[in-house]
């Protein structure tokens, strides 16, 4: 629900319909109530955040677009409370605090925005100079995610315990192309598993993930199969040259093995004019 910025607009709303009733059933005045749903907001907002956490920048800008908008409807009600004895409907300086605010969110979510789904095409394509190689230029940035074990003191601990768990076990695990690979073209990807005694692992679950790292969208997950025994082997294309990165997945019953590398994709060769 707070994955992406789109539904902000709706959070904005559902907040203004609930302080109107507030605001109308209740005996508080346009200050209180206003205070009560930036509270409210906020802390629903933070609390399903750690269920389902949508990122510090995304997580970010709904709390303040939440909190600009209670406090915009505390300033609208408390003036609407003096006009009478004021005559006037908005003071100058909370109506520059509420259009700086605005005008920091808007151009805060257009980075945010470009920065996960990118540029419209014929923007992009004024802005941005020409490739060198006439490719597609991106101007999306979402790359891959840190493993931010840290997070949650939990998940950091089972980390460890995983990783002490590898060691003991002594799995030996061999892996690498049998081709060079190419941008675009299928290649036959090998990964051979033997136990600490040299015996190979048979009958295991062998999967994993090559991640784009400037392009999570083009990530390329996979499963194996096993050739013969403590043999794995998939065939797969990776669309784009370049560095990719590998997170492989060895499973047998209860035991797992984890591995992260890294690989090269060679570019594929044009025909000559």
């Amino acid at each position: 629900m707070l994955q992406s910025l789109f539904d902000l607009p709706l959070f904005a709303i559902a907040e203004v319909l609930v302080f109107l009733l507030l605001y109308r059933l209740t005996p508080m005045n346009g200050k209180q109530a206003a205070t009560v749903m930036a509270l409210l907001s906020s802390a629903a907002v933070v609390v399903y955040s750690l269920w389902h956490w949508p990122g510090a920048d995304v997580l970010a800008m709904y709390v303040a677009v939440l909190l600009v908008t209670a406090y915009l409807l505390g300033i609208v009600t408390h003036a609407r409370e003096h006009r009478q004895a004021s005559g006037r409907w908005f003071h100058w300086g909370p109506a520059a605090i509420v259009i700086f605010f605005v005008l920091l969110l808007a151009v805060d979510g257009v980075l945010v925005t470009i920065s996960s789904q990118g540029l419209p095409g014929p923007i992009a394509d004024f802005l941005l100079p020409e490739s060198a190689q006439h490719q597609q230029v991106r101007s999306a940035f979402p790359g891959t995610v840190a493993r931010d074990y840290q997070k949650k003191e939990s998940l950091y601990n089972e980390y460890l315990e995983q990783v002490k768990r590898q060691e003991q076990r002594g799995w030996q695990v061999h892996k690498g192309w049998l081709v060079d690979p190419v941008a675009g073209r299928q290649a036959a990807f090998q990964v051979q598993v033997a136990q600490a005694d040299g015996t190979p692992l048979a009958s295991a679950e062998v999967s994993g993930v090559f991640q784009r790292p400037s392009d999570s969208r083009m990530d390329q997950p996979f499963t194996m199969q096993e050739i013969e025994p403590g043999l794995y082997r998939v065939i797969l294309a990776l669309p784009e040259p370049g560095a990719w990165n590998l997170v492989l997945s060895v499973k047998r019953g209860t035991q797992l093995h984890e591995l992260h590398a890294g690989t090269s994709v060679a570019d594929a060769p044009r025909a000559s004019d």
